[in-house]
């Protein structure tokens, strides 16, 4: 009888939650100009807000649509080797990020190989550049909309990205030794400041349309698979969380509510991927090196290792200017996390 009495109240809170939920959720929303909408063919509708890293306007952007249309699935552009900034404090974060550490190279290292993992760490470098120069802690949006999801009854918050592992693996086999060693040089001793004015502009599409451009025409391999491929990753996760909900009391599906959380630069991407059909297996893994690679990779392990490590430690204040002026490829600095072993 008690657990019947229990079972009853329970099942009453939660209707009663989900009917306040509904109350709050805005049905025709003011939404900032950064937010685009998609829809399935069930009547799902995601909301997919377009991001600055490393700018407070985004998370702005990205709590107001959350609070606007009390989503069932927040999803964000991270993976699980990333979450753990989450919810560490923006004091840590800030820290942290400006740290690079021999301990943080040889993890790296280990978990990636050589060369993506330097590769990883000359990234790294670039993030805390800018963490310095804007005294901010990288991933602040997704922070915010880990508040705001929490926030929100019944709400689920998914992690749509990639495994960066993977996305670096495959961006280091994609290029050529020559496109490797002046990637390295560009990360490492070019330098530019950035303004917050500069963060902004990222969230601009005209001026992403012709920065896109510009990446493809430098390095059209590190576009493919740094860009284009979490372009379908994250569509695949988008689309995955937008399946019909159950609604209480009856279990009856109903339509989704999801706000997506993404860098400005794979929101064309996600629009033009968004009725495809996607082999997400294909993107999804590693190609063993050649014999030939395996050779040269032994020749050049001393060298590149001396050379890359030697960087590593001391253009801490290195940055490349094509690749610091891409946000796509920008997009990723913030979210690139050493993860503990």
């Amino acid at each position: 009888h008690y657990f019947g009495t229990f079972h009853s109240a329970d099942s009453e809170a939660v209707e009663v939650l989900w009917q306040v939920r509904s109350q709050r959720r805005q049905k025709d929303p003011e939404l900032p100009e950064t937010v685009t909408r998609l829809t399935t063919p069930e009547g799902s509708i995601v909301y997919l807000v377009g991001t600055a890293h490393f700018s407070d306007s985004s998370k702005k952007d990205v709590a107001t649509t959350i609070q606007a249309v009390q989503p069932d699935v927040v999803v964000v552009e991270l993976c699980q080797y990333r979450v753990s900034m989450l919810k560490m404090d923006e004091k840590t974060l800030l820290k942290e990020a400006k740290d690079i550490n021999l301990e943080k190279v040889q993890q790296a290292i280990k978990q990636n190989g050589m060369m993506s993992g330097l590769m990883q760490i000359l990234l790294l470098k670039v993030s805390a550049h800018i963490t310095e120069q804007l005294g901010m802690a990288p991933g602040g949006e997704f922070r915010e909309a880990f508040k705001e999801a929490g926030k929100v009854p019944f709400c689920k918050f998914h992690l749509g990205d990639r495994p960066i592992p993977v996305t670096f693996k495959r961006a280091i086999a994609a290029l050529s030794l020559w496109q490797k060693a002046r990637l390295a040089w560009g990360l490492c001793f070019l330098s530019d400041p950035i303004s917050k004015e500069d963060v902004e502009k990222c969230k601009q599409k005209d001026l992403l349309e012709q920065t896109m451009s510009e990446m493809i025409g430098e390095f059209p391999a590190l576009h493919r698979t740094i860009v284009a491929e979490r372009d379908i990753y994250l569509t695949h996760t988008l689309r995955q969380a937008a399946r019909c909900v159950e609604a209480p009391p009856h279990a009856e599906k109903v339509p989704a509510v999801v706000v997506g959380v993404v860098g400005m630069g794979h929101v064309s991407g996600i629009e033009r991927n968004w009725e495809k059909e996607l082999n997400i297996s294909e993107i999804m893994s590693v190609a063993p090196p050649s014999r030939l690679g395996i050779v040269m990779r032994t020749m050049l392990k001393v060298a590149m290792w001396g050379l890359l490590g030697y960087a590593c430690y001391r253009a801490s204040k290195g940055m490349g200017r094509v690749i610091l002026s891409l946000p796509t490829v920008r997009s990723l600095l913030p979210d690139i996390r050493t993860p503990s072993c």
